[in-house]
């Protein structure tokens, strides 16, 4: 593993310790794509449950029906199961 990433993925975490965060808003934050913010907050899932925290996800939530019952919580949805609305909003991460 990269130092980088690590580095990386420290900051990530110390940043949703702070505040809850979309992986937008952390991708805009470190300078990566939506997707490898994605893949940095898996890893920190996996990580500081060791530290007795856990990361809270606020899922993905449509803003047409209010639909928030999908399968993958740590994913950026591009439209709704439910009505096909491509109106979805991301999900919010944050570690307590």
């Amino acid at each position: 593993m990269r130092e980088a990433d690590e580095t990386t993925r420290r900051r990530i975490a110390d940043a949703l310790r702070e505040e809850p965060a979309t992986p937008s808003a952390l991708a805009v934050a470190f300078d990566l794509t939506p997707d490898a913010a994605l893949g940095h907050v898996e890893h920190v899932a996996r990580s500081v449950g060791g530290n007795g925290e856990q990361l809270l996800v606020a899922p993905p939530t449509c803003r047409e029906c209010g639909f928030d019952g999908f399968d993958e919580l740590l994913n950026r949805p591009s439209r709704c199961p439910s009505c096909k609305s491509e109106s979805v909003d991301e999900p919010t991460f944050t570690i307590e």
